[in-house]
């Protein structure tokens, strides 16, 4: 009888340490489900960023704002992926790339998103020179659709509000046609240093 109510405590026991070591584990996998969902609620925060200029019969491409102002001021980049041809109408397609990225080849995030291995997030800003304008975006689709159809359908036209006077367009869609683009209109003051 002893013998058995000593295997039963040492069962007991045993089942205590085991419980007792499994705990951590459950604490420690509820610890990480919680950091996982924080850094995909942070990155779905993340702003995607794409500005394009079209010049010289390029479309020149950046996802980096510093490269892209350089651009503006120089008329190049150091480091850059380009493809002939690579664009909607046979236009050579430039990836301005930032020193890091530089080895990253097709795998820089403009790169990607152009070929539609990696979405943009909903939370973009996007601007695009041409034809002596800077139409400003808050959406891949209608960034894409001006890309390719030359123009917006639905705009709003601050003319002479560019750095250099030119005429800025904040590009609207069906849903948000008849409202005053005030959040675009910050946003763009607020990258382009502007008041």
């Amino acid at each position: 009888m002893r013998s058995i109510f000593m295997a039963g405590f040492a069962l007991a026991g045993a089942l205590t340490l085991s419980a007792c070591d499994t705990m951590p584990a459950a604490k420690a996998d509820a610890k990480e489900a919680k950091a996982a969902a924080t850094e995909a609620a942070a990155t779905q925060m993340t702003e995607t960023q794409l500005f394009e200029v079209f010049h010289d019969g390029r479309i020149n491409q950046f996802y980096d704002f510093k490269t892209y102002q350089s651009f503006l001021d120089v008329g190049e980049t150091a480091y850059r992926l380009t493809r002939i041809g690579g664009g909607p109408k046979g236009e050579t397609l430039v990836f301005g790339l930032t020193k890091a990225d530089k080895k990253k080849g097709l795998n820089t995030p403009a790169a990607m998103i152009w070929d539609g291995k990696a979405e943009a997030s909903e939370n973009f800003y996007g601007e695009m020179h041409k034809h002596g304008r800077i139409y400003v975006f808050d959406n891949m689709a209608d960034m894409k659709h001006v890309r390719e159809l030359g123009h917006p359908n639905f705009m709003f036209t601050e003319i002479g509000m560019g750095p250099k006077g030119e005429t800025v367009v904040f590009v609207l869609n069906k849903a948000n046609k008849k409202k005053k683009p005030v959040a675009q209109i910050e946003k763009y003051k607020a990258m382009n240093g502007m008041k």
